[in-house]
């Protein structure tokens, strides 16, 4: 295990930054609409926005992967997150914003996907569950430097200097990761990248589509992590400052609660498939449970402050199933084809996360950032998680065991 305990830590590093530009619009939302003169609908364009860069590099990120490995594209790609962070701390309007995180989102594209590359190569198949599991949990202490301390930061020396500082610590993390993560195990027989014709690349990618059960994998992995982190990342603090008029340290104190249900969530998840003896039954339970929360949010008109945040709360710690899902569609795929199989899963998440932000951010404008307008958007994504899964019984089962 001490071996892998340098490749772990950098993983947790890159992914920590990760969570960070994700949810870093929610807390700081009023003040970026004060100062940026940003509408609903731009807010919502702009929590998109870092998520359609994931979505749209996702199959080149792949194909980097498999031909020149982990550590040397996760490296390069991280210079751009450098390049976006300083754009938005110079952001002027809401163009600026949305133009700075799309940059930062191509920069981050191969953080979380590196995780199961790699993961899959230096842990067995039984123990991967486990391992995403504890690397994507410490990686939301990203998501919770992301809500009070950001506020925190906002408040002493403003948001700008907040990403400028981060602009830094990217780097840093980016130097250190191409120098310490190696792409195989000492002593692995695997090659490290497959450099493949372009033929065989294609054939590679049709492959990964051909391959029995990905499809109704995808639907449910569209809306799952998606809902969680259109909630936590996008709406739950405008939902606390126009609702229940939080300001911004404790707004940022109840979203650092929802992070740490999350985080606590993703550990609770990771050994169930064990558990259970059955990925597909943990996904189902954790999908019809966090509906059901939502559909309790939606329908209670102006709750009183504490029953928002108790079921906001369970709702990230409930909505915490993506693991499951990310290492059950690891598994459909060999080796060889890796780093394409991945981003082909991630795809649909990405895909969840440029969608459901645009579209409850118009639900929100239409309806004047109203309590109605926010339990609008909550029962908009327990229906899409129901949707969803209708598709995902049909999904075969890979239990781990």
């Amino acid at each position: 295990m001490a071996s892998k305990l340098p490749l772990l830590v950098l993983l947790i590093a890159v992914t920590c930054l990760s969570q960070f530009y994700r949810v870093s619009n929610s807390v700081i939302a009023p003040e970026l609409a004060r100062d940026l003169h940003l509408s609903a609908r731009q807010i919502g364009w702009a929590g998109s926005a870092f998520f359609f860069a994931l979505f749209a590099v996702q199959l080149p990120v792949g194909l980097w992967f498999d031909r020149f490995g982990a550590r040397r594209t996760v490296s390069a790609v991280s210079l751009l997150a450098v390049v976006g962070a300083v754009w938005i701390a110079h952001a002027a309007n809401a163009a600026d914003l949305i133009t700075g995180r799309i940059i930062v989102g191509v920069g981050c594209d191969a953080s979380f996907m590196s995780v199961v590359f790699l993961c899959a190569r230096w842990f067995s198949a039984r123990e991967l569950s486990t391992a995403l599991s504890w690397v994507f949990a410490a990686s939301n202490l990203g998501t919770l430097a992301g809500a009070t301390p950001l506020a925190w930061v906002a408040a002493e020396i403003g948001w700008r200097n907040g990403f400028l500082g981060l602009a830094a610590l990217t780097l840093l993390v980016a130097v250190l990761f191409y120098a310490v993560v190696r792409d195989r195990p000492p002593g692995s027989t695997l090659p490290t990248t497959h450099k493949e014709p372009l033929g065989d690349v294609f054939r590679g990618l049709w492959q990964v589509w051909r391959t029995k059960g990905l499809l109704p994998l995808l639907s449910m992995h569209f809306f799952a992590y998606a809902t969680m982190l259109t909630v936590l990342g996008v709406w739950g603090g405008p939902y606390l400052y126009d609702v229940h008029k939080l300001d911004g340290m404790q707004r940022g104190n109840v979203l650092l609660a929802m992070g740490l249900a999350q985080t606590i969530g993703i550990l609770c998840y990771g050994p169930m498939d064990r558990i259970l003896h059955s990925r597909k039954q943990a996904v189902i339970l954790g999908t019809y449970v966090t509906a059901a929360l939502l559909l309790a949010l939606a329908a209670i008109a102006k709750p009183s402050l504490p029953v928002a945040v108790v079921l906001l709360v369970a709702i990230c710690f409930c909505c915490a199933f993506g693991t499951v899902i990310v290492a059950q569609g690891r598994t459909l795929f060999p080796d060889r084809l890796g780093g394409r199989a991945v981003t082909t899963v991630n795809m649909a998440q990405c895909l969840g996360l440029t969608v459901l932000p645009a579209v409850t951010g118009y639900i929100v404008e239409g309806f004047g950032a109203s309590d109605l307008a926010y339990r609008l958007v909550f029962a908009t994504l327990a229906g899409g998680l129901v949707l969803g899964s209708l598709a995902y019984f049909r999904a075969p089962d890979n239990a781990s065991g």
